[in-house]
Formats: structure tokens, sequence, C-alpha cells
């Protein structure tokens, strides 16, 4: 299974909307102001062709939150943003009056957190909308290159055989915006699980 039909697409679409909402409500409150999340755009891509250009501005390092879920289906979960912009919502959400140089002290604890709420958001939303069980491990945070951070979960080796949900978002904290991306990673079978799901799903609608 390599494609998403558009019945597919508009589910996951309306998943992962919801799932940002809850995200952005939960965001507002630690930053004290309005948070706003897109709605994430979804395509699926294998792993193997995955690369820096498709995630925007050239960057040659970005800040990652990673964390695996398991339950009906597996997948690894990636959060991605550039250096830049990570190191500006950690900013933003600790306080503008931080400096950029104080900020590497809270950068892992603030990202970690983010990720948390945002993955987290997204996953409980689509386990909620599908009735199935997700489990999650804890975050973990890294600043690496795009080849670095796809060989630490998921090896050469491995990618021909892994598929990848790709979901475009956009993060508005205080009118400051920052572009991110959304990433599940999945093997085939945990892709045709998931696919089954939403099939059940849309014919009990």
């Amino acid at each position: 299974m390599n494609s998403l039909s558009e019945l597919h697409i508009d589910a996951l679409s309306e998943v992962f909307n919801v799932g940002a909402g809850r995200a952005a409500a939960s965001l507002s409150e630690i930053v004290g102001d309005e948070v706003r999340l897109s709605v994430p755009s979804v395509e699926i891509r294998k792993a193997s062709d995955i690369d820096d250009t498709l995630m925007g501005p050239r960057s040659d390092r970005f800040g990652a939150v990673h964390q695996t879920f398991s339950g009906s289906f597996d997948a690894e979960a990636i959060l991605l943003f550039t250096e830049e912009h990570a190191l500006e919502i950690v900013r933003d959400m600790m306080g503008s009056q931080i400096s950029i140089e104080d900020l590497a002290e809270f950068e892992q604890e603030a990202m970690c957190e983010l990720g948390n709420i945002i993955l987290n958001a997204c996953l409980s939303a689509m386990a909620d909308m599908l009735n199935v069980p997700l489990n999650c491990s804890l975050p973990d945070y890294s600043v690496a290159t795009m080849d670095e951070i796809f060989n630490r979960i998921c090896p050469d080796q491995d990618q021909d055989q892994q598929y990848i949900l790709l979901l475009h978002i956009d993060l508005a904290i205080e009118k400051r915006h920052s572009e991110g991306h959304l990433i599940f990673l999945l093997s085939s079978t945990s892709l045709s699980s998931l696919m089954t799901q939403i099939e059940r799903f849309l014919g009990e609608i």
C-alpha cells in the first residue's frame, strides 16, 4: 500500500484538525496567549524519499521531538522545526524577555513538553475517533541533520519498507509564525492496519 484515497485523506485531516485544536488550547494555557495551529495537510511517502528539501526553507539542522506509539498500529512520531524556529518557540514558551543565548538550558525540557502536547493531542484524537488503544513512550529531543534524525529512528536498510504520513503545520504564538512538520513513520503492516481502522470507522458513519 503506497497511496491514500481522497476519503482516507479527508478522514485523517479531520482527525488531525481535532488534535491540532486540542494542542492549541493546551499550549495557549502554557504561554498565556493565543496559540493557533493550522489544519495539517496530509500526504504519504516512502521513508527513503524524505530529505530536508521537503521541510520548506533550507536548513542544515532541525529540532526534533520523537515519541514511539504502539497499539492497534505502531508508529514513530516526530515533530520537526528548523533549529532557528525551535529556539524562537522555546523563547515564546518561556517568556520573550529571555535572550536566545540563555535558552540552551531550557530548550530540551520546553521542546519535549511542546512535542508531547502536539503529538499526544493528534494521536489521542486518532485513538478516540477510531476507538483503538494507543500507548506512547516519553518524548526525547535532539538537534541534528535530517539524515541523522531518520537514521537514528529508522536505519537506511529499513527505509524502503517504511512509509511516512507527512503533515505540514503552521504554529502561531503571539503573531509569530513557525512552520513545522509532523511525521509518522509506519511499517507497511502498520500502515495497512491504520487504513483498515479508518475504513471500519468510515463504514460506521
